[in-house]
């Protein structure tokens, strides 16, 4: 992930492979067939979650945040910042004994329930949070270079814009109806 306007990058827990190899012994554990495989989960669980930990990188930049995850398969996300809706925090009984949390990023658009993208371990996972909310909030204040419609007093960026391409096509309309009545 480049450098290159970088506002914050998100820093992982290690503690969040300890995590994942205790939610996976408790998968096997539960499941009964597994118990046999946690001879073979517990070495492989240690070498595989460190490699996984290593992979992640979360970074926000000043319009969007880019995320970058996986072993095997690779994910890279570039979510733009005006297109998320939510930053959701979970964290289930073994994450809170770990003091861990989950951040899920849910978008505008996006298809399927659930979260577009969750993240789990972020150092100071709220502050991590606020900082990418603070960011989307400021840039959607930001006035837009544009948008040359006489804005509408109280309106938004997006109202102004709207109701410029309204009064366009009413114009193009009424200019159209008037060569046709002539």
């Amino acid at each position: 992930m480049s450098k290159d306007n970088v506002i914050v990058k998100a820093a992982f827990q290690p503690r969040v492979c300890n995590y994942w190899l205790v939610s996976g012994t408790v998968a096997f554990i539960v499941s009964i067939i597994g118990i046999p495989l946690l001879v073979l989960w517990i070495p492989l669980g240690l070498i595989f979650t460190r490699r996984y930990l290593a992979s992640m990188e979360c970074a926000l930049t000043p319009k969007a945040l880019k995320v970058k995850k996986g072993i095997f398969v690779r994910i890279e996300k570039t979510i733009p910042l005006e297109k998320i809706t939510d930053m959701g925090m979970v964290q289930g009984p073994i994450m809170r004994h770990f003091g861990l949390h989950t951040l899920t990023v849910e978008t505008a658009g996006q298809s399927g329930p659930g979260a577009l993208v969750s993240l789990t371990g972020i150092v100071d996972a709220e502050q991590f949070r606020e900082t990418v909310l603070s960011q989307r909030d400021s840039m959607s204040a930001a006035p837009s270079q544009e948008s040359t419609a006489t804005p509408v007093v109280g309106g938004s960026n997006e109202t102004n814009q709207l109701l410029s391409e309204i009064r366009d096509s009413l114009a193009r309309i009424e200019s159209h109806l008037s060569q046709r009545s002539h």
